[in-house]
């Protein structure tokens, strides 16, 4: 079982580092003209978002420069960091493990990591069941999309690098 001491942190100063950062970066790509991920996926633009800053969605034929989607990608993900911050509570966490569940979060949605079987074992100090959870989710439906499967296996390598 691996100790904490030196890599936990308070919940409000929980932050994405730069690897988590660059993780997103990696399995969203950054696409400046709004499109569909799969064809039954809602129209997405810049780094995977799916709506604009004022809430509204996300439209077909919309366009943004580099600036707004890296200007965007920095508040989203400071903005899911909070909120997965707020699901973690004071469980001890890695920052390896938070980034791995920001990242998560990010695609899946707060909600879905929420009520997750993954945060639940998280919290009870079962980081290696934790770490198994990833990988179940890499479906659209009931089809299996070989990028999801590549991006949790990735998520989890990284949640796991805590225990290194």
């Amino acid at each position: 079982m691996p100790t904490f001491e030196a890599s936990l942190f308070p919940a409000q100063a929980r932050r994405l580092s730069a690897a988590g950062l660059a993780l997103i970066r990696q399995f969203e790509g950054c696409r400046l003209s709004a499109y569909r991920p799969t064809p039954q996926d809602v129209p997405t633009i810049g780094w995977g978002a799916t709506r604009n800053a004022g809430g509204a969605a996300i439209c077909m034929g919309q366009v943004w420069t580099q600036a707004e989607a890296d200007v965007r990608l920095v508040a989203d993900t400071a903005a899911m960091a909070a909120q997965v911050t707020h699901v973690l509570g004071a469980a001890p966490t890695s920052q390896s493990e938070f980034d791995a569940l920001v990242v998560f979060a990010y695609n899946v949605g707060i909600g879905a990591l929420g009520s997750s079987t993954l945060l639940r074992l998280h919290k009870a100090g079962d980081h290696g069941g934790a770490a198994a959870q990833f990988e179940r989710w890499n479906k659209q439906g009931v089809t299996t999309l070989p990028g999801l499967t590549r991006r949790r296996a990735a998520e989890a390598a990284h949640y796991r690098s805590a225990a290194a």
